[in-house]
């Protein structure tokens, strides 16, 4: 959808968005992804299992990659790759998680890849979320 300049798309094939806004918004040349966590299309969580016995286990260099693959499908929806990134923030609920995370991390963007946040959070939307990315990319139009 366009207004104004600007142009927000929701992904077909991705978790729909659990508020009123898009996946990603166009404004100029930057792609502006929303917060994106490893939630799936159907709901589920990668990095997510709850045994018979309710026990649950979750893995964030599961989640890590899962996000970031997230991120890459909405950007190529937008034209875009995850070269195109400039800056991410990451929002962990747990900074016991930041190694896992930052070995992941590292296995998709080296020294020349995007600026870089993180933060630890209270929760997320989801008490099986241990991870929320959201990134900012700079593909100009053509």
């Amino acid at each position: 959808m366009k207004t104004g300049g600007t142009e927000s798309r929701v992904v077909e094939g991705k978790a729909k968005p659990r508020g009123k806004y898009p996946h990603v918004k166009r404004a100029g040349d930057f792609l502006f992804v929303s917060g994106t966590s490893a939630r799936r299309a159907d709901n589920t969580i990668s990095g997510a299992e709850v045994d018979s016995l309710g026990t649950t286990r979750l893995d964030i260099r599961v989640q890590t990659r899962a996000v970031i693959e997230n991120i890459r499908d909405i950007l190529q929806s937008a034209g875009a790759q995850l070269e195109d990134v400039v800056e991410v923030s990451t929002h962990l609920v747990n900074m016991n998680d930041f190694a896992g995370y930052n070995d992941v991390y590292g296995e998709f963007f080296g020294y020349d890849g995007p600026a870089r946040t993180t933060v630890a959070v209270h929760q997320l939307p989801h008490p099986h979320l241990l991870i929320e990315i959201k990134a900012t990319a700079y593909k100009p139009l053509k």
